[in-house]
């Protein structure tokens, strides 16, 4: 039977990724709420707005704990920054599709629907992160 210890030691870059993914997520939460119930920026701008700033969480965090991409030199790291925006883009496409069906469309309740579109988010940018970007050669 393993350890707890060789568990953590096992998963540690999925449980990061987790507790990165939560603490992203809030953050994404946080600045979609304030942009668009607090100071009634329209909801697309709102997304917009949460996605920038919870994307640039996500880079920081990903590259320093979750991958262990501690390379800071020009061009690995304008090439991770590059492809993590790019793969954020299609999925930040995906987030305010979902809103904008939910929300403006089907006027569902837009923050069950944040945190439904935030969940389908993380899990693909794990993958992309994992397959893409911070792969180790």
């Amino acid at each position: 039977m393993k350890t707890m210890q060789e568990l953590l030691r096992r998963y540690r870059g999925l449980i990061l990724y987790g507790v990165f993914g939560v603490l992203t997520t809030a953050v994404n939460m946080v600045v979609y709420y304030l942009c668009f119930d607090v100071l009634c920026i329209p909801n697309l701008i709102s997304t917009a707005i949460a996605w920038f700033l919870s994307v640039l969480f996500a880079f920081i965090t990903n590259k320093l704990w979750v991958f262990e991409s501690k390379s800071f030199a020009k061009a690995v790291f304008f090439r991770e920054l590059v492809s993590f925006f790019s793969c954020r883009i299609t999925t930040g496409v995906l987030d305010m599709t979902i809103m904008y069906v939910a929300v403006d469309r089907l006027a569902q309740n837009e923050i069950l629907w944040k945190l439904l579109s935030n969940i389908i988010v993380i899990l693909l940018n794990y993958v992309a992160s994992k397959v893409l970007i911070f792969k180790h050669k």
